[in-house]
Formats: C-alpha cells, sequence, structure tokens
C-alpha cells in the first residue's frame, strides 16, 4: 500500500495525473495555479464549402473574443473555449449542430448562424433548451419578429438574438440609395428562393416601387446551377438599368458576370452576402460600379473597432475578418458578459439552470462593442440600425454611404 501511495504522489508531482473538482461544470487551470470553471462558446458557421471566407472569419473572430476574456481573466473563476462546427449553410446540418450544443453541459452559448435558412432550422432546438443563440450576420426579419411581421411583429423564441439588423431596413435602406441618390429607376429583381434571399429581395421590391422605381422584370434563379444564361437574356431585353439580386456571393458574382457579358448595360446590386471580395473576384472586371449594402459601419472607419483590428493581425489568422467579423466579436462578448452577469449574482459560481439564467441576462446587457452599442430590444433584435452602401471600385468595394432608414 505505501508503495502505491508513493508512486501515486510522485505521479502527481510530475504532472501524469490531474485531479478535478466535481460540479455543474468541468474544471481547469485558469493559468494562475488555481481552478477555473470551463464555459464554452459554440461556433456555427459554414468552414468549407463556397462561404467558407465569411464563416472562418466569423470563427476567427469568436476565438479572438474568447482568448481576450482569458487573457484578461474577465470573468473570475472563468476559463473560456470555443469548439466551431461547421455547417457548410445547410439546414439541416446546422440542425445536427444544435442538438450536438445542446447536448454539451459547458456549452452556455452559440454564436451563428451566417445563413438565415440555417437559423431558422435552429432556433427551436436551442430554445427548447433555454441556451442562447446569438446571430451576426441572419437578416431575415421573421427571425425575430414572426412569419406575419409586416401586419404584427410577435417574437417567436425568446432564446435568439442577433448583433446584425434586418432586411426589414436593409432592403428598403438600399431601394431608397439606388432610386433617391444613384438615380437608377429601372429594376429586374432576381432571387434564390431561399430565406434570406427572396426576403431581401421582396423588401426591396416594396420599398423601390413605393418611391415610384419601375420594376421591369423578375426571376428566381438555382443559385447550385451556376448557369444564368436565361435570365441574362431577359435582364438584357428588359431595359432595366440596375439588377437587384437577393442571395449570395457564390451564384451572385457569377450571375453578374454573365448578366454583363450578355450585353446588359447595367449595375449590378444587392446585400450583406454579396459585401466580400470574393464577390469581386467571382464577377470579375465587369463588377466595377456594382452595390452591395452591408450591417453597420465600415469597421475600418470605426474608433470602437481599432484595437479589435489590430489585435486580429497580431494573432496571425490565415483569413480575413470578413463582413461579420466584428459583429461575430461582439455576439461572443454578448455571451462572455451574460456569463460574467449571471457569476456575479451566484456568489462566484454558476448556478445549475446557468443555460436560463444567461438568457435572461442577454436581453438587459449593454457595453461598447467593436460595432459600436450593443443591445438588444425587446424581439432580441440588435439596437444598432446603422448600414452601409458599398460600391465597387479600383478593383474592391469602398463605402459610399453609411446611415439608417429614412422613415415617413
Amino acid at each position: 500500500m505505501r508503495q502505491r501511495l508513493l508512486a501515486l504522489t510522485a505521479a502527481l508531482a510530475a504532472g501524469a495525473l490531474t485531479l478535478t473538482a466535481c460540479g455543474s461544470r468541468d474544471e481547469g487551470n485558469n493559468g494562475d495555479g488555481g481552478s477555473a470553471t470551463t464555459v464554452t462558446i459554440g461556433l456555427d458557421a459554414p468552414l468549407t464549402g463556397d462561404l467558407a471566407a465569411l464563416g472562418l472569419g466569423m470563427k476567427n473572430s469568436v476565438d479572438l473574443a474568447v482568448k481576450t476574456a482569458n487573457k484578461e481573466k474577465y470573468v473570475e473563476g472563468v476559463t473560456f473555449k470555443i469548439e466551431a462546427s461547421d455547417d457548410q449553410a445547410q439546414p439541416a446540418s446546422g440542425q445536427q449542430n444544435a442538438t450536438a450544443f445542446v447536448g454539451k453541459e459547458d456549452v452556455l452559448g452559440v454564436v451563428g448562424p451566417l445563413n438565415s435558412s440555417v437559423g431558422e432550422a435552429m432556433q427551436k432546438v436551442f430554445n427548447d433548451a433555454n441556451m442562447a443563440l446569438i446571430s451576426p450576420a441572419n437578416t431575415n426579419p421573421a427571425l425575430t419578429q414572426g412569419l406575419d411581421w409586416q401586419k404584427e411583429q410577435k417574437r417567436p423564441f425568446a432564446s435568439y438574438f442577433r448583433t446584425a439588423t434586418t432586411d426589414a431596413i436593409q432592403g428598403p435602406f438600399a431601394a431608397q440609395y439606388i432610386y433617391n441618390e444613384a438615380k437608377l429607376s429601372k429594376a429586374f429583381i432576381i432571387d434564390d428562393k431561399k430565406t434570406y434571399g427572396a426576403g431581401l429581395a421582396a423588401t426591396f421590391k416594396a420599398e423601390y416601387e413605393k418611391l415610384g422605381g419601375k420594376v421591369v422584370g423578375t426571376d428566381h434563379v438555382d443559385p447550385e446551377s451556376k448557369d444564368f444564361a436565361a435570365v441574362a437574356t431577359k435582364v438584357k431585353s428588359s431595359g432595366a438599368d440596375v439588377v437587384y439580386y437577393g442571395g449570395e456571393y457564390p451564384a451572385g458574382g457569377p450571375l453578374s458576370k454573365q448578366i454583363k457579358d450578355a450585353g446588359a448595360k447595367v449595375a449590378f446590386a444587392g446585400g450583406d452576402a454579396l459585401y466580400s471580395p470574393e464577390y469581386v473576384k467571382l464577377a470579375g472586371k465587369g463588377s466595377a460600379g456594382d452595390f452591395a449594402t452591408s450591417v453597420g459601419a465600415p469597421l475600418e472607419e470605426l474608433e470602437s473597432a481599432k484595437k479589435f483590428i489590430s489585435n486580429y493581425e497580431a494573432e496571425g489568422y490565415k483569413e480575413a475578418y470578413e463582413a461579420y467579423g466584428g459583429y461575430s466579436y461582439d455576439a461572443a462578448w454578448a455571451i462572455i458578459e451574460a456569463v460574467k452577469s449571471v457569476v456575479e449574482k451566484n456568489d462566484g459560481k454558476l448556478p445549475e439552470d446557468a443555460r436560463k439564467q444567461v438568457v435572461e441576462a442577454l436581453q438587459g446587457i449593454s457595453f461598447d462593442g467593436v460595432t459600436g452599442q450593443v443591445s438588444f430590444d425587446e424581439f432580441g433584435d440588435t439596437t444598432n440600425k446603422q448600414l452601409t452602401v458599398y460600391q465597387v471600385k479600383d478593383g474592391a468595394y469602398a463605402p459610399v454611404k453609411s446611415g439608417t432608414l429614412t422613415t415617413g
């Protein structure tokens, strides 16, 4: 017996064995010799496939938030970690990822997804588990305000939040710029029939016609096809001076190129899912003059984003933070703030119903984030309603106007 005790003591001294305390959460080392509760923040996004550039920017930004919180020991007694899952921009995969996250006790909140259709598939899973889901990119209004949001706004899921503004604002904002300032009065509107694309195109169309713009044609495309010859011919013969596309850059770039190659003299415009260097690559030289709106103000112009940009570069991430990096960081930090609030109200520990309390805490948080003031309204929507119009100039998107939707 004495020999066994000596062997155990030697193993512990050498670090070969680790003793962990029992509790509702896993315990880990906080870097100063003490123990810390481990809280995992999930990340769901397309990490492979055509939209991976956006998804990887989201992942890196959440990773940076976690590293920053740990370095600053922002929540006493808590060490954060990230667990990333690839949804491949597919609702079924997102739903499976949601179920997996819910099954892991140390996951207290998830950042994502990118696609509104994926968010739609994930919401109920998280809500049933009283676990927070915060999207930095979903813009379809129905996700927070219900399917009949244009008639009656009613929040369907209390655990769902977002740091990106909605297409109820983005579509009309684009219409106002294109009609009033770009002076493009004849639009051909196309969408990809997805939750995001169809919804965005519909809100653009309603405001554009309200302003006096003429819709000279509408159509739908299969984004997986990449052969858009038929719709390109329709656009050319329609007399349109602008094409508005509700969809994402993997199809938007080739669609724009084929329309221009067919001889149509049009500007191509769309929402935040076109706002990526990848769109410019896919659309080619003919993309000069094209427009895209995106959530918030340009990060590079925000004083609040300077530290984020500097730290992101210092970490040496291989991928750019892209359109949703700042919003992903803020979404992760919102979860961190909520965890801090819950821990402080529970004598420095996580309660058994931590997930539920994190959701409740999120509703009341307010802090200065990368993208500006971060807080949520009664629907779980961001209170930051600012948007920016970008135009392709010299082979890259450049901001041409930032602001909010004009009403009345």
